[in-house]
């Protein structure tokens, strides 16, 4: 993973939520940094430090080699090949091929998108010299939300139509769903630009609801009876998640106090142990807290679906001029957060 691509990442995700609540976003921005970060030893999710998403990206590791078969055919001077499904939160492979002679010359990817702004588009190359994956150069897409965006990388090759050359991508869309068409060129570094016919993919993500919780928000009283509720992820898309995560995250203030992880009580519910708490952490920024929930599934394939079962209650200790608090759930796969949604709730006075 690239500095930028670190970078990149949580931002877009939090673009992609696009929600005015505070604690969206400080729940996304802790499970970023978690998931980045680890988790305890204990199985908590272990807590950030402020600033946790600003430090530096590791450096990348090793990976294996992706398929460099040839795409097109032997006519096109450059050739272009893209998987017809992007699932936000998995890479989707993409390639160019060549088979023409390029001295210090540029491929070029027009990217043009419907439903979600190219900026939250991470295209990088595969490099056999160190077996790493790069992010490709962005040009300025204009705008908040650009639909038209531009990725470039240099190339010399010796390539012709009986020994063409391809060079491995891959693409992951960080927003929402939507489409893409995307035309490849090649300045060949000769005063010649050759282009292959467009491609077009669709972005999807798994399908999630949640149910016994309205959307208007419940009203939860100091030690009263936990809300219970459900959260369905149906994997709607063509390809296996291999792993999905769930983070619940709470936020809530009064004029002289904040809630405290103590003063809410998250508990799942899962077969075989019934319900368990599930420790929330204070984020190290704001009062803001989240938790992760243990797996319902391990992966999950196409057509396949997670539950999780899920009570929430305010403790007794709450502080009174606390009335009001507002919490959500994010679902990801590793890093990328592909689905939120907000659950606000009014706290009344106990007896």
């Amino acid at each position: 993973m690239t500095h930028k691509f670190a970078q990149q990442r949580p931002s877009s995700a939090l673009r992609s939520a696009a929600r005015p609540a505070v604690v969206l976003t400080a729940g996304l921005a802790l499970l970023m940094s978690a998931a980045g970060a680890g988790q305890a030893a204990d199985g908590r999710a272990a807590q950030p430090g402020c600033g946790a998403l600003a430090g530096r990206a590791p450096l990348p590791a090793a990976a294996p080699a992706p398929d460099t078969k040839a795409v097109g055919n032997a006519a096109q001077k450059i050739s272009y090949g893209l998987a017809p499904e992007l699932p936000i939160g998995l890479w989707s492979s993409s390639s160019v091929t060549l088979r023409t002679p390029v001295r210090k010359g540029t491929v070029r990817l027009d990217v043009d998108s419907r439903g979600f702004s190219t900026d939250s588009l991470v295209v990088q190359r595969y490099v056999p010299a160190t077996r790493t994956w790069t992010d490709l150069r962005t040009g300025p897409g204009g705008g908040s939300a650009p639909t038209h965006g531009v990725f470039t990388f240099p190339v010399t090759t010796s390539a012709d139509a009986r020994h063409p050359q391809t060079v491995a991508l891959r693409l992951q869309d960080l927003d929402r769903p939507g489409t893409l068409s995307v035309t490849a060129s090649v300045d060949d570094g000769r005063g010649h630009t050759y282009r292959a016919p467009a491609r077009t993919a669709t972005a999807t993500r798994p399908a999630t609801t949640v149910t016994g919780w309205p959307a208007k928000g419940v009203t939860l009283t100091r030690g009263g009876a936990a809300r219970p509720f459900t959260l369905t992820v149906k994997n709607t898309t063509g390809r296996t998640y291999p792993a999905v995560g769930v983070a619940y995250f709470a936020y809530g203030a009064g004029r002289s106090h904040a809630l405290r992880p103590a003063d809410l009580v998250v508990q799942q519910y899962r077969a075989g142990h019934g319900w368990e708490r599930i420790p929330l952490v204070a984020n190290g920024c704001d009062p803001g807290m989240s938790a992760s929930l243990r797996p319902a599934s391990r992966s999950v394939a196409p057509g396949a679906t997670a539950e999780y079962r899920l009570r929430v209650a305010v403790a007794r200790t709450a502080p009174a001029d606390v009335t009001a608090g507002e919490s959500g759930i994010a679902v990801s796969n590793g890093d990328q957060s592909f689905s939120s949604q907000e659950l606000p709730f009014a706290i009344g006075a106990g007896k």
